[in-house]
């Protein structure tokens, strides 16, 4: 089977894609991720999302200040209070927050973004992101399948209501997810993610799940 279409390899390989090139994304490219997005479930298929794809540069000029804002009040102050971890570990860390700066600095340089909105209704529950970010991980798939880096950004629901007024949004719409989208500068490759045994259990929660 061809890597690019075996969902279990995009899967497993798509990381989160912080370095973005500026150069522009074909709007055909675009619709494919779109229509990944909408091909997700949603609850009782009521399809309230909506999708902002965004390419003024002005607009992404001003949310940015806001997403800037809360690298500095929140992730900064998040990082201090923990003390790095020991080894290469504690080089993943550094990188990683430096990825982050990366993306902070350049947000509003990605050529595209979606911003995931969901009419949540009056009554919002825990269930309710539920129509919306299958979405999100459709798009953030199909973009891997088609070689354009992306991730999921919600830094900005700390100043949702700024947010939503530079955006335009209606009453009742939140924008529960942005995707930057564009050309990676770096390379896909796969994901680290904790080895089945720690988080899996097996009919009763802390007994073991043996893989077989």
């Amino acid at each position: 089977m061809d890597q690019n279409t075996d969902i279990f390899h995009i899967m497993h390989t798509m990381r989160a894609m912080r370095r973005l090139k500026p150069d522009p994304v074909p709007d055909h490219l675009v619709k494919k991720v779109l229509e990944a997005g909408i091909a997700a479930p949603n609850g009782g298929n009521s399809q309230r999302w909506r999708f902002l794809v965004i390419k003024d540069l002005e607009i992404k000029r001003r949310v940015q200040i806001w997403y800037k804002k809360g690298f500095e009040e929140i992730v900064v102050p998040r990082h201090a209070e923990h003390e790095p971890p020991e080894g290469p570990a504690r080089e993943k860390h550094a990188r990683e927050l430096k990825a982050i700066k990366y993306l902070t600095d350049h947000y509003h340089e990605a050529p595209v973004w979606i911003a995931a909105c969901l009419n949540d209704g009056k009554t919002p529950t825990r269930s309710t992101p539920g129509s919306i970010y299958p979405a999100v991980q459709n798009m953030l798939l199909a973009c891997r399948a088609l070689g354009l880096g992306a991730t999921l950004t919600a830094r900005h629901l700390a100043y949702e209501k700024e947010v939503e007024h530079i955006l335009g949004l209606p009453d009742g719409y939140h924008p529960y997810a942005i995707i930057p989208i564009g050309w990676p500068m770096g390379k896909f490759g796969p994901t680290r993610r904790a080895p089945l045994e720690d988080v899996v259990f097996l009919d009763k929660w802390g007994s073991s799940w043996s893989v077989l």
